[in-house]
């Protein structure tokens, strides 16, 4: 299914104030509905390797194989479409990549990515990160984050150390428990939901979220909802005038039109007659 003008989606990286280098790297297929954003770490130029390698690759991964899947299939062990194991075999393959450069470079010794991934089809999203890059949707005037951060300080929430506002103030916001690329296998967390209408995504990095409040993001895109390019750039812009300590990314997705596939055959169906 062809998703071209069925959604806009714009993307937007920074260096920030105080790196040298973008270790962020993002990229989207708008026909095929899939954006894909990573947060490179490691030393030399490993983060920027290891996250444009996980970028490009599972692009191109996604690109030859999702095209020959029948949408509204579900494969009956995990439960999950077979577009989400698409994704998710995707992530594996730029994984064993990222890895096996990673033990064939000394220079590049140790490097992986956080990651976050969403595939728009049916009327559908299917969503798979690992680390603490986020996805934020924004619907009916109200943001709300949908993906759950890989990060010692989430374990700690999780486990009553900390409430949601102490550790917004924490030192320790940056530790993850999982990245692509450090172990020869992965589990990304997926997840599947429906997407509707209006509806606007956000894919951001840390770089983000760590130096802009959540009701700042909210306002932003409430402001900005028709101008998707000015709503990227005022989030950037905030987080450098709030420090700018790390590569700051966004990638904004609105739901501009309903796109069943099941809708789209009944109109051809309408149209024969």
């Amino acid at each position: 299914m062809n998703l071209q003008g069925k959604t806009q989606i714009v993307g937007q990286t920074d260096t920030g104030r105080i790196r040298q280098n973008n270790e962020d790297s993002i990229g989207y297929d708008s026909a095929l509905g899939l954006l894909v954003l990573a947060d490179g770490m490691g030393g030399h130029l490993g983060g920027e390797v290891a996250s444009s390698l996980s970028v490009d690759n599972i692009i191109k991964f996604s690109q030859q194989h999702l095209p020959s899947i029948k949408t509204g299939q579900i494969d009956s062990k995990s439960g999950f479409t077979l577009e989400s194991l698409c994704v998710q075999e995707a992530i594996e393959y730029a994984n064993d990549l990222v890895y096996r450069k990673s033990t064939e470079d000394v220079e590049l010794r140790g490097m992986g990515t956080t990651l976050v991934v969403i595939l728009f089809y049916d009327n559908r999203f299917s969503l798979a990160h690992i680390g603490d890059s986020r996805c934020y949707r924004y619907r009916n005037k109200s943001l709300s984050q949908i993906t759950k951060d890989h990060s010692l300080l989430q374990e700690l929430i999780d486990r009553g150390f900390y409430t949601p506002e102490e550790a917004s103030k924490s030192l320790n916001k940056n530790l993850v428990t999982k990245a692509l690329g450090i172990d020869s296998t992965i589990s990304p967390d997926v997840q599947e939901d429906l997407a509707l209408k209006n509806d606007i995504y956000l894919l951001c990095s840390d770089g983000l979220t760590d130096l802009v409040e959540d009701e700042y993001i909210s306002l932003t895109i409430k402001r900005f909802s028709d101008n998707l390019e000015e709503a990227a750039k005022q989030l950037i812009t905030k987080a450098n005038q709030n420090g700018g300590k790390d590569n700051i990314s966004v990638i904004l997705c609105k739901i501009k039109e309903d796109f069943s596939e099941s809708q789209g055959w009944f109109k051809k169906l309408i149209e024969w007659f």
